[in-house]
């Protein structure tokens, strides 16, 4: 028996969507020690794969989702190990399509528990795209990995393609920075109640369009707010103005994707960011990913009123939802009886 657990990430936006300049993507990210993704593997004949929907929190029909999903990332890992089969057990997971790196985590714990159990390196970031991940944003395999404040490097523009490229046909983008997040730093995760965020075919359409349409100039501004507010505030452990710029970056990523999701931020989303915005305790919010849920950075002597914050918003709204602050990933994931990642 192995185990891997992962936390999830969250994702600020990216450094360029158009096409006028030589590298496409570039995302800002960071690791979260929870929530979390918890799998068991073992070696078996074949694949099975069983959730615990009392401890996931999971209904019946997201637990089955869970498992659909799983099913694949194992089959494909199975076959990566050249491995007989596997016995997979979902202790923990993160909610599906969140903007927390569900789908990420939960393939990269997958592969990594497998090869624990037989004894193998997992190889992640060298495998990750033979399970579908990693295509744009190198943040998910980057926190995996090692936690931390990920800036990765995008691709070059000129592999773009209209058409998905088939699981495997990439390589993740490598980090071009990395710094560990004071411990003193805390991050409000506030979820609507409201639908996924967008995955699969949709996601892949809409950020298509997004591409196809993106005005040059918004990178060139993202770009000095990474040189010059969001670099120096982490290296110097500035949480105010770090907390102020991936808020500016998600704004302004929010303008490549308005025709696509329905404004700078998805609804309900915006009216969630607006309020938490006018919270002293919250040094800056955004949406991580494609929502819907709303981060907000804060340090630990503001978490208590961060998180009465992250209710009146809420409420402000008119909408249900849940609220947590939680501490950043101090590493990456933690894998029993492995040999290497």
């Amino acid at each position: 028996m192995a185990r891997a657990s992962a936390g999830a990430r969250l994702h600020f936006g990216f450094c360029n969507l158009s096409l006028s300049h030589e590298r496409l993507y570039g995302a800002l990210g960071l690791g979260l020690r929870e929530p979390r993704v918890v799998v068991d593997a073992e070696r078996a004949d074949g694949v099975r794969v069983e959730v615990d929907g009392e401890q996931t929190g999971s209904s019946a029909r997201d637990a089955d989702r869970i498992a659909a999903d799983v099913r694949e990332y194992a089959t494909a890992a199975v076959d990566l190990l050249d491995a007989d089969g596997t016995r997979i057990s979902i202790h923990e997971s993160l909610p599906r399509h969140a903007g927390l790196g569900s789908g990420t985590q939960l393939a990269a714990a997958t592969l990594a528990a497998i090869a624990a159990a037989y004894d193998e390196p997992a190889r992640v970031r060298e495998r990750a795209p033979a399970l579908g991940r990693g295509g744009r944003s190198g943040v998910g395999v980057a926190t995996f990995e090692a936690g931390g404040f990920v800036l990765d490097a995008g691709h070059p523009t000129a592999r773009f393609t209209t058409d998905r490229p088939a699981d495997g046909e990439w390589t993740v983008p490598p980090v071009a920075a990395r710094h560990a997040v004071p411990d003193d730093w805390r991050f409000l995760l506030v979820r609507p109640d409201a639908g996924p965020g967008r995955s699969g075919t949709v996601e892949d359409d809409a950020m298509r369009t997004a591409v196809e349409r993106a005005e040059p100039g918004l990178a060139d501004r993202i770009g000095g707010i990474v040189t010059r507010r969001v670099l120096p505030a982490i290296a110097t452990g500035n949480a105010e103005l770090f907390g102020a710029a991936v808020a500016e970056i998600g704004r302004l990523n929010g303008a490549w994707y308005a025709d696509e999701q329905g404004g700078v931020y998805r609804p309900p989303v915006g009216d969630v960011v607006a309020s938490l915005s006018d919270a002293t305790s919250v040094f800056g919010a955004g949406q991580s990913s494609w929502g819907p849920t709303v981060y907000g950075v804060t340090d630990a002597a503001s978490a208590e009123a961060a998180a009465v914050d992250g209710e009146r918003a809420l409420e402000e709204a008119g909408i249900d939802g849940s609220v947590s602050v939680v501490r950043p990933a101090e590493g990456g994931a933690r894998v029993t009886g492995e040999q290497q990642h």
